[in-house]
């Protein structure tokens, strides 16, 4: 190729290479361009959100701190810039200034939600403002939410709005409401006239308390949010009481407290200290642990006890060591509640001097896991007495029976009856579920009317029978020992339902009326009598057509046997004729014994058939017997042994019954042996029985069928159907005995029958009763 034709390619190429990389450059800056409006629709609308999220968390009355992983502060707190201002202050950042504060009554929580995400809530004061603490895990980082609890809290119109001064306000009870943030909201009358106040305003310009103690249960209340219950000691116009303390949440970290009264229990006790006091000798022999601290401080007296319940060295304690000298020792012994700061509570144990009244009581729970009551008392003559008593068995003893009592509870909430237990007041003290099923009762219907009265209006609907309830109300009510006797009654309910009742006084003066439906009962006994009566027709029915149709049967049998025996007597008959008269006649002879069988069967099955005892004696009784089969058992080619013991004393029994049963065995026996075999009659005799065995050498019995081998009418491999051996097992029966079979198949079978050597049996009419000898 020519240089000019090899430059012109190389431009053409070049030229198109230019083409080609414009026409790309074009479509790729397009794409960029669309790329570039897609990325600043996107942020824009990212923008936007984030502003409305922003003023999203603005808008309400709260702050929100996102934290680290190593529990610090993620950025600035988001909220309303004056509540920030509120939790900050000037000197550093928001939010570590916020946490700062935080940390303070918090810090537990908060490194418990940054490490493992624990949420918790709770109140906290700043600046004695009440605020509501939040922390939670939400896209994976810890917020902590601050909020001003005044919106959260009940106050005290809305206390009274609520319907709960309406309730409470008459009851001679103190009760008060304190609100999430610990300030009194609500207090009834009784607990005005405690604190020495006209109205709640009085109160809370006054800062007046019921008592410091109950206030911190309701701020434990308030915190944990379940019920709680504290003792109290209080001194209020000159008198000093106890209180039952029992602090409930009411909703919205609100508390509803409540102050019974329990100070009559507890005079005794404070009297007989009183006394004790003046005489130091005496309290040498309590049991509570006594010690007198002079105006000093130093120990003035100490008792036997307090020296063993503290295992101290006597020598010592004559020494009169000063209060705090007697801490820091049994602090060294582990005889002191382990505290984290000893020296504020040894300082706190040391301000009773300053009381000029009884401080309340308190307990100490010490490392050996005894448990000790602390009463601490301004002496008479200055200084402090304190009195130790050790209540582990009591609380044990508490906890036990407050166990019981809910085992109790729950067992009465098991029970089918509807019960409940009316207090000798005549109030309803407790009930089970079955009670509201029984009178379609509510549990809030039941839990307003407690009275007596109140619960029979609701009941009487159901159970409307006045006599019942007047019954009722007074074996409730009435003291009288006379009209607490148990009593017990049936009704009818407007529903249709049979309804047993019955009370039972209790030990405590309480009764206890249960209710139970018996409808079902009453209809089962109902049918029972139905059917008894239908069988005692049905029984009467069958006798009455046995003893027909054995009459019927039994005169054409005489009949036929009494010409069969003519047949065999005739001189000229051939010998196959006379046998054939022999056939029938045995043939005929069988059928009226069954017939009787089936006689005596129904009139024992009536109770019927009278045994007329005797003394029997088994020898003459088993010759008998045995001289009626011998020749059929001989006839089959076997052999009948009979053995008794020769000493054999006689029995007191029916021979003709018992000779029948007897028969009616071997003649079992002589039907199931074949040539060669045997069957045995035997005797033998126990200290209370006799026990007489027809064995034989047969086929035996299969073990299937031994069990039924003495029910009537079941058809056997030996003899077939009928009533031959349930005879033989019911005549026993009516001597006081019982039968048995015991049979190996393929090897024979015994039949034993048990008699006792006197009849038990009230089938026998009554025998003449001889006493002393010579009769």
């Amino acid at each position: 190729m020519a240089e000019a034709d090899i430059a012109y390619v190389a431009t053409a190429g070049a030229a198109g290479l230019a083409l080609a990389v414009s026409a790309w450059a074009v479509r790729l800056r397009a794409r960029l361009a669309s790329a570039s409006d897609l990325a600043q629709d996107r942020c824009a609308d990212a923008l936007a959100d984030l502003g409305r999220h922003e003023s999203m968390l603005r808008a309400f009355d709260d702050v929100s701190l996102p934290l680290t992983p190593d529990g610090r502060p993620a950025g600035d707190p988001i909220g309303p810039a004056e509540l920030i201002a509120r939790l900050s202050d000037e000197t550093a950042e928001a939010g570590e200034a916020i946490l700062a504060r935080l940390a303070q009554t918090h810090a537990g929580q908060i490194e418990a939600l940054v490490h493992t995400g624990e949420a918790f809530e709770g109140l906290l004061s700043l600046d004695h403002e009440p605020w509501r603490i939040e922390g939670r895990v939400a896209g994976g980082a810890a917020w902590v939410r601050l909020s001003p609890a005044s919106s959260l809290t009940l106050t005290g119109s809305e206390a009274v709005e609520s319907g709960l001064a309406l309730l409470a306000d008459a009851s001679p009870t103190p009760t008060w409401v304190v609100d999430g943030a610990g300030k009194l909201a609500w207090a009834n009358r009784a607990w005005l006239a405690e604190v020495g106040a006209e109205t709640i305003e009085q109160a809370l310009e006054k800062n007046l308390s019921f008592d410091r103690g109950a206030d911190a249960l309701a701020a434990e209340t308030g915190r944990l949010g379940v019920r709680q219950e504290g003792f109290r000691w209080t001194t209020g116009g000159g008198a000093r009481r106890a209180w039952r303390i029992i602090a409930e949440p009411a909703g919205g970290g609100a508390v509803t407290v409540f102050a019974i009264e329990v100070t009559e229990a507890e005079e005794t006790r404070d009297n007989l200290r009183r006394h004790v006091e003046a005489h130091d000798e005496t309290l040498n022999h309590l049991a509570d642990a006594v010690a007198i601290f002079g105006p000093s401080k130093r120990l003035a007296f100490h008792n036997t006890a307090f020296q063993t319940l503290f295992d101290i060295d006597p020598a010592w304690l004559d020494e009169r060591p000063t209060h705090a000298e007697l801490l820091d020792r049994l602090r060294q012994r582990r005889r002191l509640p382990e505290v984290v700061d000893y020296a504020g509570w040894k300082a706190r144990e040391l301000q009773f001097y300053e009381a000029s009244e009884a401080s309340p009581d308190d307990s100490w729970s010490l490392p050996d896991g005894r448990t000790l009551r602390v009463v601490r008392q301004p002496h008479p003559l200055g200084g402090i007495l304190l009195i130790f008593s050790d209540i582990t068995d009591e609380l044990q003893l508490r906890s036990r029976f407050n166990a019981q009592l809910q085992v109790q509870r729950a067992t009465l909430d098991k029970l089918n009856d509807a019960v409940a237990v009316f207090g000798s007041d005549g109030r309803l003290r407790l009930h089970n579920e079955a009670f509201e099923s029984f009178w379609r009762l509510t549990a809030d219907r039941i839990e307003g009317a407690t009275e007596f009265d109140a619960l029979a209006e609701l009941c009487k609907p159901v159970l409307p029978d006045p006599a019942l309830w007047l019954g009722l109300k007074a074996r409730v009510a009435d003291p009288d020992p006379e009209s607490r006797v148990a009593i017990s009654g049936e009704g009818r309910t407007t529903d249709g339902r049979a309804a047993a009742w019955q009370t039972r006084p209790l030990p405590d003066g309480a009764t206890l009326v249960a209710f139970s439906d018996v409808t079902a009962r009453r209809e089962l006994e109902q049918a029972l009598v139905q059917r008894e009566q239908a069988l005692a027709e049905s029984q009467a029915l069958k006798r009455e057509f046995v003893g027909s149709v054995s009459y019927e049967l039994r005169t054409p049998l005489t009949t036929i046997v009494g010409y069969s025996e003519l047949l065999e007597t005739l001189g000229d008959l051939p010998e196959r004729s006379r046998q054939h008269a022999g056939a029938i006649r045995v043939a005929a002879s069988q059928l009226a014994r069954s017939i009787d069988d089936v006689l005596d069967m129904s009139q024992i099955d009536a109770g019927e058939m009278e045994l007329s005892l005797g003394d029997v004696r088994i020898g003459d009784l088993f010759e008998e017997a045995a001289a009626k089969v011998r020749g059929k058992v001989e006839g089959r080619g076997a052999s009948l042994t009979v053995t008794y013991p020769p000493d054999l004393r006689p029995i007191r029994a029916d021979a003709r019954r018992v000779g029948q049963a007897l028969e009616h065995l071997l003649e079992n026996a002589a039907r199931a042996v074949s040539e060669g075999g045997a069957v045995t009659l035997t005797a033998e005799a126990t200290a209370s029985e006799v026990r007489l065995s027809v064995a034989d050498t047969g086929r035996g019995i299969p073990y299937h069928l031994q069990p039924h081998v003495f029910d009537r009418f079941v058809r056997r491999e030996r003899g077939g159907p009928g009533v031959g051996l349930a005879l033989v097992k019911a005549l026993v029966e009516l001597h006081g005995g019982w039968a048995e079979v015991e049979s190996d198949p393929g090897k024979g079978a015994a039949f034993i029958l048990h008699l006792p050597f006197g009849a038990a049996t009230t089938a026998a009419p009554p025998e003449l009763a001889l006493e002393g000898e010579g009769f």
